[in-house]
């Protein structure tokens, strides 16, 4: 793979691990700032606050899967792996790569995984 290319992705997959980790403690706050704020409600209140919560909480989860990706990535790139699927050892294609910086798997095998799970 074009060195060129990796080391715009490893400032791609720094830029993107940065902006999720900014976009996390803003959340936190947003989460602290919602659970201050509460008062005692009645039930439905109470429901709907329980609600909000649990909806920041997956929001974190699904970005914090997404950190451990680009974290994977970047240490790919540093063991000079970056770029082969990690199911067949094939390259990943730069333009999906372009697309999904932190792509662990060649279009084929990411296909045949997700007809697995369906």
């Amino acid at each position: 793979m074009e060195q060129d290319f990796v080391e715009r992705m490893n400032k791609s997959l720094t830029d993107l691990k940065t902006e999720i980790i900014s976009n996390l403690v803003a959340g936190n706050e947003s989460f602290r700032e919602i659970v201050e704020g509460m008062d005692p409600k009645d039930l439905a209140d109470i429901a709907s606050d329980d609600i909000d919560r649990k909806m920041i909480e997956a929001i974190g989860s699904q970005e914090m899967k997404r950190l451990k990706l680009i974290d994977s990535a970047l240490t790919r790139i540093q063991q000079g792996k970056y770029g082969l699927c990690i199911k067949c050892g094939k390259r990943i294609p730069q333009d999906r790569l372009a697309a999904i910086p932190y792509a662990l798997m060649c279009i084929e095998c990411k296909t045949a995984e997700e007809r697995r799970n369906r």
